[in-house]
């Protein structure tokens, strides 16, 4: 789908590898047994690769925990982790650059409370693409969210942004 094509994200302006016209984060969530050292082991999968972890949210359920991953390079850091046999979910988050004003979180949170987009996740993205802090979130309606947030002049992060090589 070329940008300008009826359909998801029309006139977002945006085109993407994967055929969407939105600029999704692709998300990794994978379920570990809870125990000393499962961490480590997947982390260090990504070592000798040129994946890079660039956020990272940990949700404990009792006997097992949700380690959700977004990843300087996507497509090889799936292939890393569906080749170490791990299960896993892949899904579409939004990347957000906060706004240099003293609560950014609450211009973020207006815009999507105003178009009636709920956020189911959000965490930080540790890198700093263009030098400004971003967030990551999940929300129900990307397209919707992405409509919004771009109307009020938010800046979007993009997988190639998440690339510090580039």
């Amino acid at each position: 789908m070329s940008v300008g094509d009826s359909g998801e994200g029309a006139g977002l302006g945006y085109a993407t590898s994967r055929g969407r016209s939105w600029p999704a984060l692709r998300q990794f969530t994978v379920f570990l047994e809870n125990r000393v050292g499962q961490l480590l082991e997947v982390v260090r999968r990504f070592d000798g690769s040129r994946v890079r972890i660039v956020a990272l949210s940990i949700s404990d359920a009792g006997e097992c925990a949700f380690v959700r991953f977004l990843l300087s390079h996507p497509e090889q850091g799936r292939e890393i982790l569906e080749r170490s046999g791990l299960k896993l979910i892949e899904s579409d988050l939004i990347g957000v650059e906060l706004p240099d004003v003293p609560q950014p979180l609450v211009r973020v949170c207006t815009a999507l409370l105003q178009a009636e987009v709920n956020i189911i996740q959000a965490y930080p993205i540790l890198v700093h693409p263009r030098g400004r802090p971003a967030v990551a979130l999940m929300v129900d309606n990307t397209e919707m969210a992405l409509e919004t947030l771009n109307r009020e002049r938010f800046s979007m992060i993009t997988e190639d942004d998440l690339d510090e090589d580039a």
